[in-house]
């Protein structure tokens, strides 16, 4: 099935990314408060989701991150979808879970879908758009240059794009709570991609290693 240790490393990211975005999407529902902004849970699963997408960027080029991006994109739709129908049949009497909890966590408006794949193919196609901008020009050299600066920008988009089409646009944030929330996400995801970088490092040195194996 696999030509070469090149193959199982796609395979392999692409499931750690595919997974994390979904776990992203399912958990995404529930809101914190950091300080007096409001924030979606679901920015835990992706400091993996940064790693990963610089590393198929890295060694898989455009393509590879494209075809992923619209794959996994289709993928969360799927999983709403499902959702959906399992949210329409009701729970049994002895089940731990009602048919209400199990509603009101997976239950997310239409509006909070759409926004959320909009802004995750957007960021995705602008993430690789200026990684590859940044490594026609540098080369092999300065990683975390085009790691972190596509990363910086492409989630400035996201961050904004979801809450606008799920929570702006519908009323449901005023202006203000809407720029304050958007900037405290990008924020979190700024110190994040900032702070993942040496694992960027990490996991260049572990795939060279694993791959020239294929030319011994």
């Amino acid at each position: 099935m696999f030509h070469s240790k090149k193959d199982t490393v796609y395979v392999v990211l692409a499931g750690i990314f595919i997974t994390n975005a979904i776990v992203a999407e399912l958990i995404g529902g529930k809101l914190i408060d950091v300080g007096s902004a409001v924030m979606s849970i679901g920015i835990l699963p992706w400091p993996i989701v940064f790693v990963t997408t610089d590393l198929i960027n890295e060694y898989f080029g455009e393509k590879g991150v494209r075809k992923l991006s619209f794959i996994t994109a289709g993928l969360i739709a799927y999983t709403f979808f499902i959702l959906y129908f399992a949210m329409q049949i009701p729970s049994t009497g002895i089940s731990s879970v009602t048919s209400e909890q199990f509603n009101a966590v997976f239950g997310q408006s239409q509006l909070i879908i759409v926004g959320s794949i909009i802004a995750f193919l957007a960021s995705q196609l602008i993430d690789v758009t200026i990684f590859h901008f940044v490594k026609r020009r540098t080369g092999n050299k300065m990683i975390w240059l085009r790691s972190t600066g596509s990363t910086v920008i492409s989630q400035f988009f996201d961050s904004f794009i979801v809450l606008g089409i799920a929570f702006w646009l519908p009323g449901i944030m005023d202006t203000k709570t809407y720029i304050i929330s958007g900037l405290t996400g990008y924020t979190v995801k700024l110190v994040i991609a900032v702070g993942m970088t040496p694992f960027i490092y990490l996991g260049h040195y572990l795939i060279q290693k694993y791959i020239a194996k294929d030319g011994q």
